[in-house]
């Protein structure tokens, strides 16, 4: 996982420009409303690169390289773009309600949302 809080690319009296990724193609842009409590992931793909960009609320983001990585989990607020590549396994849980986009490059898109996605087993669950 890589964790980043984007600043503004430019700031004036009409208001501000952030790029969210820059010199990066994504095959998909996807958003995702949380009621809080609600958990999203619990998953990995093993092709497909995303990035989860927080519009609004906050969610405990929780990580694990692989099945023998160990789990992290830090906070994620609006501003936040944190990437997990292919094979990181990972999961969100709504603080409050909370929005997001979601920016994939790989299989993993459309009507093949579930193309690319490995579900993790109850014991293997992050959150």
């Amino acid at each position: 996982m890589e964790l980043k809080h984007l600043e503004p690319n430019h700031t004036d009296e009409r208001g501000e420009i952030r790029d969210i990724l820059a010199d990066v193609e994504v095959d998909a842009v996807t958003y995702l409303t949380s009621r809080a409590g609600a958990i999203r992931g619990n998953h990995y793909h093993e092709q497909t690169d995303q990035w989860d960009y927080v519009l609004s609320g906050s969610f405990e983001c929780y990580t694990r390289a692989g099945f023998d990585g160990e789990k992290k989990m830090t906070i994620t607020t609006a501003g936040d773009l944190v990437y997990h590549p292919a094979g990181e396994h990972h999961a969100l849980k709504a603080i409050q309600d909370s929005t997001m986009l979601s920016l994939t490059k790989g299989p993993r898109r459309g009507t093949a949302y579930e193309k690319d996605v490995v579900r993790l087993k109850d014991g293997e669950k992050l959150a």
